[in-house]
């Protein structure tokens, strides 16, 4: 019976270093696993992603984490890689018929991290445009130009070009106009100038400019570039105030804007 007794408590004293390097293990995980939620929660919380996304986002960290630890100190005891072989071939199973789902997932999750745009920007996306109404975990929600609600999957917005409106400060305008073919181009480029230089927003740098481009068929056609403050004003309410300030700047200084015209010849036979 002494001997049996012997037995055990050599057996409880090999034991001892596993369990304590086992409980060490698992402390660890554990801080780290505190560490990496608070970590996420803060990136999160500065760029005002939804708090229920944030919640979700620290619970899978920690949670990810502390199995981790759970796993590494359990190996100090057994061989567990057969246990995680089965967990992989089901997760296999599972994430291969899920992969639609699971790859939005992901890709809402990068969304909210690098933020490549907020709720409420105005945005342009796989031939989509318009403002940005909610942002999840697979999809992202956007209201069109027109007042359609249209539902995106993240991965699509993931996988294409996206420009933000919104975060461009300064935009430059376009404005095609014809002049008669008496006018004077240096006195147009001087009137054209000076008119789009009272727009709503109008920004003097970068500087504006006049071009001259094509001999139209009953006019001399030029375009007019000029930037803005997005802040100030939006393109459409600058483009309709320059047009109006430029016509309104040519019919003083008696500059002809043509319209096409049309010659007919009838011959009366006799």
């Amino acid at each position: 019976m002494q001997e049996y007794f012997n037995q055990i408590i050599t057996n409880i004293l090999n034991g001892l270093p596993n369990v304590l390097t086992a409980i060490l293990i698992f402390a660890a995980g554990l801080y780290m696993a505190r560490l990496i939620s608070n970590l996420i929660k803060n990136v999160l919380k500065s760029r005002d992603a939804d708090p229920e996304v944030t919640q979700l986002l620290a619970q899978l960290a920690r949670w990810s984490i502390i199995s981790i630890g759970m796993i590494t100190a359990l190996q100090r005891f057994f061989d567990v890689t057969a246990f995680l072989a089965g967990l992989g071939i089901l997760g296999f199973t599972i994430g291969f018929a899920l992969q639609d789902i699971m790859q939005n997932f992901v890709s809402g999750i990068i969304l909210l991290i690098q933020q490549p745009f907020d709720v409420g920007d105005s945005i342009e996306v796989k031939g989509y445009g318009g403002k940005i109404l909610a942002i999840n975990l697979r999809t992202s929600e956007m209201r069109t130009w027109d007042g359609r609600i249209i539902i995106i999957p993240n991965s699509d917005i993931l996988s294409n070009p996206i420009t933000n409106y919104t975060r461009a400060k300064h935009r430059r305008v376009e404005l095609p106009v014809g002049v008669s073919y008496g006018s004077d181009p240096a006195i147009v480029r001087i009137v054209v100038l000076d008119a789009i230089g009272n727009v709503p927003g109008f920004v003097s740098e970068p500087e504006p400019f006049v071009v001259f481009h094509t001999f139209g068929s009953s006019s001399i056609d030029l375009s007019a570039y000029f930037w803005i403050d997005t802040a100030k004003a939006g393109l459409a309410k600058a483009k309709d105030a320059a047009l109006e300030l430029i016509k309104a700047a040519l019919e003083k200084n008696d500059i002809e804007i043509p319209y096409p015209t049309s010659t007919v010849h009838l011959q009366k036979e006799n």
